[in-house]
């Protein structure tokens, strides 16, 4: 990664004169993804930042340009397109995920999980009873089937979990919806033949889509199923 125009501090400032050796190791640290105001939309952890290069910035005097390396799980491939969409507000309309490859829809649900407060601007959880569609159209897999109950319940680009234990969390309330709600979901006869795999759960196996009903119900959501 390469910093250009920077003001080392701290630990980083220490390891510019040490880069080639171990003392170039910074350790670890939050890594903020700004918008266009300089707010922050997001944050990663990072492990190991280490300098490997120093030179005089053309930014100003006393600023320098840095190259370190630096190793962070949950920047996935991907994550890019995303995270431009939010920077510049071009995130704005449902089913934006619908033509990614499936080994980037992973890192959209990443993204709506990083920058949920972001894009939430603390605007509370809609209150018990209300009504909720979820489009099952383009509900093939299991991060299909997150990308849509997040836009059905967080609008463009929400979040509502991204693995089975996420998803029964934000039905406990404090992710954009209180129990008990309903939910539509259409085209859901389609999502039925989709949501096929089978997933075991304790000493039974469910279907995956009679797993999602059975999670719903447990958590007071009403699921009305549309064959449209």
């Amino acid at each position: 990664m390469h910093l250009a125009g920077c003001l080392p501090q701290g630990g980083l400032l220490r390891c510019v004169d040490h880069v080639g050796s171990r003392r170039a190791v910074a350790g670890n640290a939050w890594f903020d993804l700004l918008d266009g105001d300089g707010a922050t939309m997001g944050s990663y952890f990072v492990n190991e930042v280490t300098v490997i290069d120093v030179k005089p910035s053309a930014s100003g005097a006393g600023l320098v340009d840095l190259t370190v390396t630096l190793w962070c799980e949950n920047a996935l491939p991907g994550a890019e397109r995303p995270w431009e969409l939010i920077r510049t507000g071009h995130l704005n309309h449902t089913g934006m995920w619908h033509e990614l490859a499936p080994e980037d829809r992973h890192a959209w649900l990443s993204v709506a999980l990083w920058s949920r407060e972001y894009q939430r601007q603390g605007k509370p959880d809609a209150p018990a009873g209300q009504v909720f569609t979820l489009d099952g159209r383009h509900v093939v897999d299991r991060d299909t089937f997150y990308c849509a109950i997040g836009e059905a319940i967080n609008g463009p680009g929400g979040y509502f979990g991204w693995n089975l234990d996420a998803l029964d969390d934000c039905l406990r309330g404090g992710w954009g919806a209180t129990t008990p709600f309903t939910l539509h979901w259409d085209f859901s006869a389609e999502a039925r033949t989709r949501l096929a795999e089978r997933v075991p759960v304790g000493d039974r196996e469910l279907v995956l889509f009679d797993l999602l009903l059975e999670i719903f119900e447990e958590r007071g959501v009403s699921v009305i199923l549309h064959s449209l």
